[in-house]
């Protein structure tokens, strides 16, 4: 790997699994920084990712996830990194396949990568509901950009250096992964999907509630129709 490329990992009460997903990163990527966003958590995962060895910025209460990734961005930008690769803080993201990933950054030829689930046939089954949500985000973001990408929720995404400058600046607060996919279109960046292996999350258990869902869905409608009516 020629860039100097930076691992965000955004974590919420992630005391459990963030050693795990540290030590996976480092074995698969030795030469990759680390950088995890502690957002406001309860319990010791700041502590935690310090002694693993991770850089940590300790946020002083519970941001979300927007604001906790943009500030991965901003540090990114600050400190001169190539690339950056978000991975969940709760090990379901494969860090075998985070090379995978960067390669399309790295030869030039996209700007952002994303890690999907459902690029291929494989062994990851959603649940209905969730399946069902996956579908409707896919279709919004074919109506408003034109792009065809199957798992517009996936948090697993690489990133160049220009779009870290974009991001830095511009991302959304609350359940951004499907907004700054328009976004980004409208802004002539390149976008490739490429399949990826999930797992199960090593710990807890996900906040993504029926209600909080729904909410999620609402929002991002709106964001979306709203950018459409401004455009």
């Amino acid at each position: 790997m020629i860039l100097k490329v930076l691992a965000i990992i955004p974590a919420y009460n992630e005391a459990g699994a963030i050693v795990q997903v540290i030590s996976g990163i480092r074995q698969n990527v030795p030469e990759i920084d680390i950088l995890v966003v502690n957002d406001g958590s309860l319990d010791e995962t700041g502590i935690i990712a310090d002694k693993a060895g991770a850089f940590v910025v300790n946020m002083p209460y519970n941001l979300g996830i927007g604001g906790a990734v943009q500030t991965g961005y901003i540090y990114a930008l600050q400190n001169g990194y190539d690339a950056a690769v978000q991975v969940d803080g709760d090990g379901q993201h494969d860090p075998s396949f985070i090379c995978r990933l960067l390669a399309p950054i790295e030869d030039g030829s996209a700007d952002m990568v994303i890690g999907s689930r459902f690029k291929s046939s494989g062994e990851y089954k959603a649940p209905v509901m969730r399946k069902t949500g996956m579908l409707y985000f896919s279709s919004l973001v074919l109506l408003f950009s034109g792009l065809k990408i199957k798992d517009t929720t996936s948090g697993f995404r690489a990133v160049n250096r220009k779009i870290i400058t974009y991001f830095s600046e511009h991302y959304p607060s609350d359940y951004p992964e499907v907004d700054v996919l328009v976004k980004l279109f409208r802004k002539r960046f390149r976008i490739l999907e490429l399949s990826v292996r999930m797992n199960q999350r090593i710990n807890g258990k996900s906040s993504i509630t029926p209600l909080r869902s729904a909410y999620y869905m609402i929002k991002v409608s709106l964001s979306l129709f709203i950018e459409a009516i401004r455009s």
